[in-house]
């Protein structure tokens, strides 16, 4: 599982790494943890079983979110 924190998140944006349409969505994600949410797992819901992947696996297959700093993978 990869894992970024807030300051990274912002700072992929600007980097032009996070673009287009998933702006909003990290900018979301963001203000949750503003608003006391804790983490935050962003998974491509496209893929089949994405959910269950994420959660009972040790890898999992998507980005989780938290507001300090990051402990990488």
């Amino acid at each position: 599982m990869t894992s970024l924190d807030a300051a990274g998140c912002r700072d992929l944006v600007r980097a032009g790494v996070i673009e287009g349409g998933m702006i909003p969505k990290v900018e979301a994600c963001l203000e949750s943890l503003r608003a006391g949410v804790r983490k935050i797992h962003m998974i491509d819901g496209r893929l089949r079983h994405s959910l269950l992947l994420e959660i009972y696996t040790d890898h999992g297959i998507g980005t989780e979110l938290v507001l300090g700093p990051s402990t990488g993978d």
